[in-house]
C-alpha cells in the first residue's frame, strides 16, 4: 500500500508500525496512538485495517467509541471516498447494535463502551470466531482493571466499589485479551480521577506515589503526535484564551453572606470553587457568554464580507460557537439568552441544544457538524469529546470541570482546521473562560507537562463515584451554598504556548538486537494476557453449549466467574498479584483442566449465586453435574 503524500507525521508512523507487524519484523501487537486532541486520529484505524487485512493478519475490525454520537463519524472515516482512493481500500464498517452477526457481510463494525458492557458474550464470541483488529477510541475513559493491574487491585481492596467506567473495563478486558492486534487511541494519557488506564503499561513516576505510562515498554509500539508537532505541520490551530475576571457573592450553609470574592483570588480551596459555582449561574456567566457571542458574530460578519455574501446568508466555513454549560438546567438558561440575542425568526434554527434530556440531541449534533445551521450549540458533555466539527471557532467554557484531560478535549473542539474557512493563517481558536486559578493551573500544565501520570486517587465523595459525564449533568455539590450575584471585571487575551514533545521511541526504527532475556515485568504482562485469553476461550466454548433455551445466560458473568474460580484454585491470588511462577502454574493448570468442572468453588459466594441459579442444573462438558449454588439474598441479586 503506497502512502499518500498528504498523510501527517503520526499517520505515516502508524503505517510504518503496521507494515512492520505485517512483515513479521516486530513482535508488537499493541499500538498506542497518543495524538493531541484535534490532531486527526480518526484516519488511523483506516490505515491499520487496510494494511493488516491486506497482509492477512486480521479479517475484521471492531471499533469501540465512548459515545453513540461518535459511531457515525467512525463509519464516515471508512466511507470517505477521497481516503478510499488514496489508501486503495474497499473496507466498509457498520454501526452495530447488540444483535447477532454485527458485521452483516461487511469487514467490521462500530459499537460503544455501553454496547460492549450490555452484551460482552456476543462480542467475545465474534472475536474468537476470526482474527480481529480491536480499536478502542478515547482509551483514557477506561480505568485499569484490578484483574490485571497490581495497583488497581490494591485500590479495589480498599475502595470496594466499581463505577460505570470500571464496568466498561471489565467488559472490554476479554476483548483486549483475544484481539489479534490492538490499536488504542487517546488524546490524553491521563485520567481525570488519577487512576491508571486499562491495558497500558506503567512504570514508576517521577514523583512519590505516581506512575507514568511506559512509552518504551517491550511489545508496544507508540505513535506520538504532540500539540507542538501538530502546530508545526499546521494540523491544528493556535489557541487564544480570553480570560474574564469577576467577583461573586454567595450565602454559606449558615445563611451568612460571603464576598464579593475575586475569581482570580489566591485561595482556591477556600473561595475559588464556590465563587466559580456562583459565577456560572449568575450575572458573570451572561457577561462571558455575551463576549463569546459577539466574537462569533463578528467573525461570521467578517467572513461574509470577504465572500461578498449578504448579511443573513448561511454558508459553510463562517465559524461557529460552542457553549459548554455546567449542568442541564443552566444549559437551557444559556440557550434562552442566545436566542434572545438573535433575530426572533432565526432563533430556533440558529441556536441548538444537545443534552441527554433533549430527544433530538443526536440530530442536533449531526446538523451542527454537517450543515451551516445551527451556528451556535449549547451542550453539557455530549460534545466535549470526539466531536469533529471544524467550523467551531469560538468556545465559551462555562463549565466547573478543571481536570486537564477534559479541558484539553473541550479546547480541541475549536482547534480543527476548517477547509471552508480560507487560508490557515487567517484561522485561530478562541476560548473564553473564567479567570480562576484552577484554569490557569491547567494552562500551565498544558504548556509544561506531557500528561502521562497516574496517581493514587484521593478519597471521593459519594457523588464523585458517578462517571464524569453524569456528574457534569448534575449541579456540583457546594456544601449548601446559595449563589447570590456576580459581575465581570476585566478581560485579557493570551496565546497558548505549543507545549512539550512526547518523549518516545518507535520500535520499527530501532536497530535489531541480539537475543535477550525477557524482563520479568514484560513476562508477567505476557502471561497475564495469555491466561485471560485461555479463560475467555473456555467461556466462549461453554457459552456455545448453552445455546437454545438457555442462550445468553453465560454472558459476561461466565468469563468473570471463571476468573474467580481460577483465583480460588491459585490460592486466592488474582492474576495481578501472581508471581511468574504462579502465572506459569496457572497456564499449566488451564491446559489440563476445565474451569466449568470447578464451579462448586463459588458455591458460597453470593456475588455469583444469581448467575448460577439462572444456569440451573447445567452439566459441564465432562458430564459431571455442577453443584447448585445457593440463592442470593434479594438485595444481592445481580451483584
Amino acid at each position: 500500500m503506497s502512502l499518500p503524500r498528504q498523510l501527517r507525521t503520526h499517520q505515516r508512523r502508524l503505517a510504518g508500525v503496521v507494515a512492520a507487524i505485517a512483515a513479521g519484523a516486530t513482535e508488537a501487537r499493541d499500538i498506542l496512538a497518543a495524538v493531541t486532541p484535534g490532531g486527526g486520529k480518526s484516519l488511523l484505524p483506516v490505515i491499520a485495517a487496510a494494511r493488516l487485512m491486506e497482509a492477512g493478519i486480521v479479517q475484521r475490525i471492531c471499533w469501540v467509541v465512548p459515545r453513540d454520537s461518535l459511531r457515525l463519524q467512525a463509519e464516515e472515516a471508512f466511507a470517505d471516498p477521497a481516503w478510499r482512493a488514496a489508501l486503495g481500500h474497499e473496507i466498509a464498517v457498520r454501526s452495530a447494535e447488540n444483535a447477532p452477526d454485527p458485521c452483516r457481510g461487511m469487514q467490521g463494525y462500530v459499537t460503544t463502551y455501553q454496547g460492549i458492557a450490555a452484551a460482552p458474550a456476543l462480542h467475545l464470541a465474534e472475536f474468537r470466531r476470526c482474527p480481529t483488529l480491536l480499536v478502542v477510541d478515547e482509551m483514557h475513559h477506561l480505568p485499569a482493571s484490578a484483574e490485571v493491574d497490581p495497583v488497581a487491585a490494591a485500590q479495589a481492596e480498599t475502595s470496594g466499589e466499581e463505577d460505570q467506567a470500571g464496568a466498561w473495563s471489565r467488559a472490554l478486558l476479554p476483548l483486549l485479551e483475544c484481539a489479534t492486534v490492538r490499536l488504542l487511541l487517546s488524546g490524553t494519557l491521563e485520567r481525570a480521577d488519577g487512576r491508571g488506564i486499562l491495558w497500558l503499561p506503567y512504570r514508576q513516576g517521577p514523583r512519590l506515589r505516581t506512575r507514568e505510562v511506559d512509552l518504551d515498554a517491550p511489545g508496544w509500539a507508540v505513535v506520538g503526535y504532540s500539540r507542538a508537532q501538530a502546530l508545526a505541520e499546521r494540523a491544528v490551530l493556535p489557541v487564544t484564551f480570553g480570560a474574564l475576571d469577576g467577583e461573586a457573592t454567595w450565602r454559606d450553609p449558615e445563611g451568612a453572606s460571603v464576598g464579593p470574592h475575586r475569581l482570580s483570588g489566591y485561595h482556591p480551596d477556600e473561595t475559588t470553587r464556590p465563587a466559580l459555582f456562583t459565577a456560572l449561574r449568575t450575572g458573570f456567566a451572561e457577561a462571558l457568554l455575551r463576549e463569546a457571542f459577539l466574537a462569533a458574530r463578528d467573525l461570521r460578519a467578517r467572513r461574509r464580507r470577504e465572500r461578498n455574501l449578504p448579511p443573513d446568508a448561511s454558508a459553510r466555513g463562517l465559524g461557529k460557537l460552542l457553549v459548554v454549560a455546567p449542568d442541564q438546567i443552566t444549559a437551557r438558561h444559556y440557550l434562552a439568552l442566545l436566542r434572545r440575542w438573535v433575530p426572533a425568526g432565526q432563533a430556533e434554527e440558529v441556536v441548538g441544544l444537545a443534552t441527554s434530556d433533549s430527544g433530538d440531541a443526536h440530530q442536533t449534533l449531526a446538523a451542527f457538524r454537517l450543515r451551516p445551521e445551527p451556528s451556535m450549540l449549547v451542550t453539557v458533555a455530549m460534545a466535549y469529546e470526539g466531536l469533529d466539527a471544524p467550523e467551531v471557532a469560538v468556545v465559551a467554557a462555562l463549565t466547573h470541570i478543571r481536570s486537564r484531560p477534559w479541558l484539553e478535549q473541550m479546547v480541541a473542539r475549536a482547534t480543527r482546521v476548517d477547509p471552508n474557512a480560507g487560508p490557515y493563517e487567517t484561522q485561530r481558536a478562541l476560548v473564553y473562560h473564567p479567570d480562576d486559578p484552577l484554569f490557569s493551573r491547567f494552562r500551565i500544565r498544558m504548556e509544561t507537562e506531557q500528561g502521562t501520570l497516574a496517581k493514587r486517587p484521593r478519597p471521593r465523595l459519594s457523588q464523585q463515584a458517578l462517571p464524569l459525564w453524569l456528574r457534569e449533568q448534575l449541579p456540583p455539590r457546594r456544601e449548601g451554598i446559595t449563589p447570590l450575584e456576580s459581575n465581570a471585571l476585566a478581560l485579557r487575551f493570551d496565546t497558548l504556548a505549543p507545549g512539550p514533545e512526547l518523549a518516545l521511541k518507535r520500535p520499527e526504527l530501532e536497530e535489531a538486537q541480539g537475543e535477550m532475556l525477557e524482563a520479568p515485568s514484560v513476562a508477567e504482562r505476557r502471561l497475564r494476557a495469555r491466561i485471560g485469553e485461555m479463560v475467555a476461550a473456555q467461556a466462549v466454548e461453554d457459552e456455545a453449549m448453552l445455546q437454545g433455551p438457555r442462550a445468553g445466560v453465560a454472558g459476561p458473568g461466565l468469563y468473570h466467574r471463571y476468573n474467580a474460580i481460577l483465583k480460588r484454585i491459585m490460592g486466592g491470588k488474582a492474576r495481578a498479584q501472581m508471581s511468574l511462577v504462579d502465572l506459569e502454574a496457572a497456564i499449566g493448570w488451564l491446559e489440563r483442566n476445565r474451569l466449568s468442572e470447578h464451579q462448586h468453588l463459588l458455591a458460597n459466594d453470593p456475588r455469583y449465586a444469581w448467575s448460577a441459579r439462572k444456569r440451573g442444573e447445567w452439566r459441564p462438558p465432562s458430564g459431571r453435574p455442577a453443584r447448585k449454588a445457593p440463592s442470593a439474598p434479594r438485595h444481592k441479586r445481580g451483584a
